[in-house]
């Protein structure tokens, strides 16, 4: 029954994710976190993973498809901050659990960021036609940015999402598409570097490989079907799914604080 559960919110998640253009990751975690099955750094772990591995097929299959968009100026140093920003973010971790005995309370501090970072995307989705955005060119503004990003992928465990998708249209002035892209080599890079970190130390939590194999495929799978049918979908219907789906992953997120 508990992998049951952690297959159908894995897919679930994703597959709504992909509707909005946003991935399953920053649905994933808290959603796990709210039915308080397992511990919060084998949450964090497993969600991480399976968020790697939609990530890794996205990128590939975009590659075998010749889609890859972006200028591989900005993308490349954006990759490599990205990396370190996943070292960074798994050590943060690492540093917030330890502060208290009970490592769970973690999940309140993930939560809480978590609520800032989707609150302040919502915000911006609802009056970006007001905000006049950037062209950051330089190397170091985007190793930067890169850093940025990739710890908060690794800390929360959530791959990026909607986070990542402002954050680029705002500095970058990308389209949907470019940011999409840049989007998914950001969380490819943080989460590979947080996830060689863990096994480098030897910081993997107990959990059943049949649990993660689960994640992985219901992930997978669900988006594939969410890309499906966000090209039969009107883009009004996307975007009051996506500002739903803001409200309710705020609202889950206040409960996962209260709940810590």
């Amino acid at each position: 029954m508990v992998y049951m559960i952690f297959f159908l919110i894995c897919f679930l998640a994703s597959a709504v994710g992909a509707v909005c253009g946003i991935g399953g990751g920053v649905i994933i975690k808290p959603v796990l976190d709210a039915f308080g099955i397992l511990d919060v750094e084998t949450i964090s772990f497993l969600s991480g993973c399976t968020v790697l591995s939609m990530t890794a097929y996205a990128v590939l299959k975009s590659r075998a498809g010749g889609n890859a968009k972006g200028d591989k100026k900005v993308r490349f140093p954006m990759a490599a901050g990205a990396a370190l920003g996943g070292l960074a973010g798994k050590e943060l971790f690492s540093f917030v659990a330890s502060l208290s005995p009970d490592r769970n309370r973690v999940g309140a501090v993930q939560a809480f960021c978590l609520l800032l970072v989707t609150a302040g995307t919502l915000a911006y989705t609802l009056f970006k036609d007001r905000i006049h955005t950037r062209h950051v060119k330089a190397p170091a503004g985007c190793i930067l940015i890169g850093i940025s990003l990739g710890i908060l992928s690794s800390f929360l465990g959530i791959g990026g999402g909607p986070v990542n998708l402002v954050v680029l249209f705002f500095f970058f002035s990308m389209s949907t598409k470019e940011a999409a892209e840049s989007s998914l080599y950001i969380i490819f890079f943080s989460q590979t570097a947080s996830l060689l970190s863990s096994l480098a130390t030897g910081s993997i939590p107990e959990f059943p490989v049949k649990l993660l194999v689960l994640m992985v495929c219901g992930g997978i799978l669900g988006g594939v079907c969410g890309r499906a049918a966000n090209k039969r979908m009107e883009e009004r219907i996307v975007d009051r799914l996506f500002i739903g789906l803001m409200v309710l992953m705020i609202l889950i997120n206040i409960y996962n604080i209260y709940k810590y």
